[in-house]
């Protein structure tokens, strides 16, 4: 393989298909991430980790990768990645949010049905040798009520298996509008209301501070005495040593869990109760759900490594970026760079304006990528997507991101305004053009102009007089430098001019200082882009 290939690590057993998704374009590599020797050894010179569960990709990993870019968890849970130093270190954290939602929202319903119906309990005594029909009588789900907690991704489609039964379906979620839980055929209801009318409550609600231990001691005092509880969402949600008090106390009926608060967990009290169902974190193992993980972080991977937002990213606040907005992306990180070289000082605010059509669009993701770009050659560490709004939080530049209709020259236009320390104020226009969306500087400190951005710019002011084109061409046409277009504007015959030169290569050394002098420019500045 290609040392110029960017290296990617495999940390853990991840589906052919993973490694199809990522292409040709990368140098794979295995570890295993659960050995911390190795871990901390292979991932020195990656670019990128895929890991899934067993691997710890904590502070001490990520200091120990300095060209480490992205990490990308083949799952949901990002338990075992430190997205904080993740953050700090301008490292994506990329996972695979609802790769899983079918398989969950399936053995959700696999706990219900085997709770009502007592399928694991009677299978187990038949094996044993016991013919014991009418120990094992159930429950019929037809009229009964199923009260579910977190009406996002997976509840929605457990309600929507749960109607199959001929259930009536109440919820609870604060984040839900009653349309939405209209359109999905459910009532909601306050939590109280839930518990004390449901026969059957499913929790998939997040692991936060405010929902650990939301099914506890309180809750179960509320529910029916024939009432289950089900828990494939995270372990934690319910209060497991209250959830044990509830069973032997017949404050409820039984209960199907399949995540816990350690896991691996195999001796937990009520594991020895005829009427729980336990299974070892299974909401995810599926083939398809393991594949469609896989594949989908492996998808991140690549737009990550190209440079590009990725709108699984969970560090950055890009989200699902629209086609009309994606072009501007790069032209404004251009922007960026060119807005820091021309500004020359200690930047204390900047101003990201989006004018036109894109700008009744969620436009987040330019705000980022002009803030990549303009500390992005004026800072030692690696600037990315994910670290550039803290960049500029530590250095105390305010940032504000601007939107408006109007645009009257151009479709849309980008512009970035801002001031250094010494109060001197600097802006920076461009534009797409034409059918091939061509990258276009239209506008520097107040001057109109408009000349494709390329790889290097030449960016003068200086009195406007007859001579000094000619001048500046002598200067560098001696100097074996190639002028590749040219713009100039003023704003006054005989008052200060702007002259934007495209020009083939880097200037030689002592050649900026040289024009300055030969033209008597007030502001000269080279920008490279390369």
């Amino acid at each position: 393989m290609s040392d110029s290939k960017p290296v990617v690590l495999l940390a853990e057993e991840l589906s052919p298909a993973t490694i199809e998704a990522l292409g040709p374009d990368f140098e794979i590599r295995h570890a295993d991430g659960a050995d911390r020797a190795q871990l901390l050894a292979a991932i020195a010179d990656v670019d990128a980790i895929l890991v899934r569960s067993a691997t710890q990709v904590d502070a001490e990993a990520i200091a120990a990768a300095p060209k480490l870019k992205v990490i990308a968890r083949a799952g949901v849970g990002l338990d075992n990645v430190d997205i904080k130093s993740a953050t700090q270190a301008g490292v994506m954290v990329v996972n695979a949010p609802t790769s899983n939602v079918i398989s969950a929202a399936e053995l959700t319903v696999g706990h219900v049905v085997s709770l009502a119906r007592r399928i694991p309990a009677a299978s187990a005594s038949l094996k044993g040798g016991a013919w014991k029909r009418s120990k094992y009588s159930g429950v019929e789900l037809f009229e009964k009520t199923a009260g579910i907690i977190g009406l996002g991704r997976i509840g929605a489609l457990v309600a929507a298996r749960l109607q199959g039964f001929g259930m009536d379906i109440v919820a609870y979620d604060p984040y839900v509008t009653p349309a939405r839980a209209q359109q999905l055929g459910v009532r909601l209801v306050e939590l109280d209301e839930l518990l004390a009318t449901s026969d059957f409550v499913t929790i998939h609600m997040p692991k936060t501070p405010e929902t650990v231990g939301m099914l506890g001691a309180a809750a179960f005092a509320k529910m029916k005495d024939t009432a289950y509880v089900i828990n494939v969402a995270r372990g934690g949600l319910v209060d497991e040593a209250a959830l044990h008090t509830a069973l032997v106390e017949g404050q409820i009926a039984g209960a199907g869990i399949d995540v816990f608060v350690k896991e691996p967990s195999t001796d937990l009290p009520f594991f020895g109760l005829e009427n729980v169902v336990v299974t070892p974190h299974l909401g995810a193992s599926t083939e398809e759900a393991q594949e469609k993980a896989g594949v989908s972080v492996a998808k991140s991977v690549r737009l990550a490594l190209a440079g590009e937002l990725v709108p699984d990213a969970v560090n950055v606040a890009g989200g699902v970026i629209a086609p009309e907005v994606r072009p501007g992306i790069p032209l404004i990180e251009k922007l960026g760079r060119i807005f820091t070289a021309l500004a020359q000082g200690s930047l204390t605010s900047v101003d990201i304006e989006v004018a036109g059509e894109i700008a009744s669009l969620d436009v987040k993701a330019l705000e980022l990528a002009a803030l990549k770009g303009v500390f992005m050659d004026v800072v030692s560490e690696q600037v990315s997507y994910v670290n550039a709004p803290i960049l500029a939080e530590q250095r105390g530049v305010t940032t504000r991101l601007v939107t408006t209709s109007v645009s009257e020259e151009y479709r849309n236009v980008l512009t970035l305004k801002g001031a250094v320390s010494t109060g001197a104020q600097f802006s920076v226009s461009g534009t797409l053009t034409g059918p091939k969306q061509i990258e276009k500087l239209v506008g520097v400190n107040g001057y109109e102009l408009e000349i494709p951005i390329t790889d290097h710019l030449l960016v003068l002011r200086y009195t406007d007089r007859p001579g000094v084109i000619g001048s500046l061409g002598n200067v560098l046409g001696e100097e074996g430098v190639n002028i590749a277009g040219m713009q100039v504007s003023r704003n006054e015959e005989g008052g200060e001019a702007l002259a934007v030169l495209a020009i083939d290569a880097e200037l030689p050394a002592g050649v900026l200082d040289r024009v300055r002098e030969t033209i008597g420019a007030a502001f000269a500045h080279e920008v490279n882009l390369a």
